[in-house]
């Protein structure tokens, strides 16, 4: 905390008065400067000396009161900006080097009166993190991004960062879905090439409408782009797709595709690296793998609704087998959380720089749709280090969902696009509400006959939550997919009697036999 103005501040005074003396000058109309003496006696004689020296005496009077006007804010601004310093918290500040410049520039942007209310929140001692978001309507870490923007410096703070206009100012929507593959020798390009190419054959118009309309679309992408590279020797599954396959992501209005995952890798470093600068080229950024650990580390920001949001990715899989490499300082490769110290460094990291983390990661055991201990423990670190939201994959089934200490956890989305079983799947929404709430919906979709669709008849959509409800723990489910904490509601509150509630045991259901009855493989492939 600072006790007094710094240089920074004096310079901004001495411009301040500098800029009222300016203002003072610009208020003298041309010809309004002193008469001459004999200038004065010559008027006399006319009659209009006395109205002219009137006229000079009120414009000098209400250039006075300006200046003493300007004078009083002026001192009123740095009264305001010394109480911030002197008296703002750490947690306030959230670890920025709040200064002087930065709050005239906050009272310039935002108007004089910002900092006064600041100040009355710090006296009345309701100050904290989310004053800054509540006085301007942007988080202090978007204010000091658009700070840095402004003052040109430490670019690689704002540079790299998503800014979005969402569809609604009050609410921040975001779309995530589970495993697809665009590989040419795949059952999901086989079933497109049978229907033309054309993409609303196999992922129907619902599907694409909400994709394409939410404020962001978060896939993961389960396969290379590239053209170059051998698959993997040993290796069961290898995917590689055609980089001019990239476009198909339209339909899943993807902004940004998660890399972290074991598939990425499957035809080494040099695909892995065409796939990242076909995704990027194509305007989806990518988190969980990268040209060196300092890259794949990286988060992706975005900033929306005056928040800032930082997405991370890591996968857990692969291990007893070393296919996958592992990013290193000199060599390209995916995140790892097999340690998941590396990777609780990296969220810790990007919690002190944003309002929310989402994790998404790879993790659990193939061709379960229960989630296993491992993944709730992981899933516990993970919040604990900071993460706001959890979304997983991996399993090629859809698991269930629990909240974790407020933080609601997606175990895995299944197979989005992926294989040739009748599944359900789903897309996970976050929102994230102007007062900061987190709540998750679980759209229903159903992923038959290679082709993905979302249920929208009504005993259609009240049997994939009984499935779901079945596979999670401690939560209900509204009618429209809304997931609660079922151990924080209030058995007698109203409208309860439709929810879906876990632990009430609606069916039974097989990991290896699909919704239809037929066996399948881990990946959800039917083997009969």
């Amino acid at each position: 905390m600072r006790k007094k103005l710094g240089c920074a501040g004096i310079v901004m005074v001495f411009f301040l008065v500098l800029v009222i003396i300016g203002k003072h000058h610009q208020t003298l109309e041309p010809g309004a400067s002193e008469v001459s003496k004999n200038q004065e006696t010559d008027l006399g004689k006319d009659g209009q000396t006395e109205a002219n020296m009137q006229l000079d005496k009120d414009r000098q009077e209400s250039d006075s009161g300006q200046i003493s006007n300007e004078k009083q804010d002026l001192e009123q601004i740095q009264k305001d900006v010394h109480n911030i310093l002197e008296n703002g918290s750490n947690n306030f500040f959230a670890g920025y080097s709040v200064n002087d410049s930065f709050l005239l520039w906050v009272a310039d942007t935002y108007g004089e009166d910002t900092l006064s209310t600041l100040v009355s929140k710090i006296e009345n001692r309701t100050i904290n993190k989310d004053s800054w978001y509540e006085v301007t309507g942007n988080s202090i870490h978007v204010l000091w991004l658009q700070y840095g923007r402004a003052m040109q410096f430490a670019s690689y703070k704002w540079q790299d960062v998503k800014w979005i206009e969402c569809q609604e100012d009050d609410v921040i929507r975001i779309d995530f879905t589970g495993d697809i593959n665009l590989d040419e020798n795949w059952y999901t390009m086989e079933t497109l090439n049978e229907h033309s190419g054309e993409i609303l054959e196999c992922i129907d118009g619902n599907i694409q409408q909400e994709l394409q309309d939410v404020d962001i679309s978060v896939i993961n992408n389960e396969f290379s782009f590239s053209e170059r590279g051998e698959a993997l020797e040993g290796k069961a599954y290898t995917f590689r797709a055609n980089p001019d396959k990239v476009s198909l992501l339209e339909a899943f209005g993807a902004d940004i595709a998660s890399l972290g995952n074991n598939h990425v890798y499957d035809y080494g470093a040099e695909a892995l690296l065409d796939t990242i600068t076909t995704l990027e080229n194509a305007g989806i950024s990518t988190i969980g793998a990268g040209e060196n650990i300092k890259e794949a580390k990286q988060a992706q920001y975005v900033v929306a609704n005056g928040r800032k949001i930082g997405f991370v990715s890591a996968t857990e899989i692969e291990k007893y087998y070393k296919y996958t490499k592992e990013a290193t300082e000199t060599e390209p490769g995916v995140l790892k959380t097999l340690d998941p110290e590396t990777f609780l460094s990296v969220i810790r990291e990007v919690d002190s720089q944003c309002d929310y983390v989402i994790v998404y990661v790879h993790w659990g055991i193939e061709g379960w749709n229960q989630y296993s201990v491992g993944q709730v423990e992981l899933a516990k670190l993970f919040a604990e280090a900071g993460a706001d939201v959890i979304i997983g994959g991996h399993p090629h089934r859809l698991q269930g969902v629990q909240y974790l200490e407020n933080v609601p956890v997606a175990y895995s989305l299944g197979n989005f696009w992926f294989s040739t079983g009748t599944l359900y799947t789903t897309i996970a929404q976050v929102e994230i509400q102007t007062s900061g709430t987190i709540s998750l919906r679980m759209i229903p979709c159903i992923q038959q006959n290679v082709t993905t669709r979302m249920l929208t008849d009504e005993t259609e959509v009240a049997e994939f939550y009984k499935y779901l409800a079945d596979i999670s723990k401690d939560i209900a489910i509204d009618a429209q997919g809304k997931i609660y904490d079922s151990t924080t509601l209030s058995m007698d509150q109203a409208g309860l009697e439709s929810f879906f509630f876990s632990g009430q045991k609606y069916g039974q259901w097989e990991d290896d036999r699909d919704l239809e009855g037929y066996a399948i493989d881990i990946v959800g492939n039917r083997t009969s």
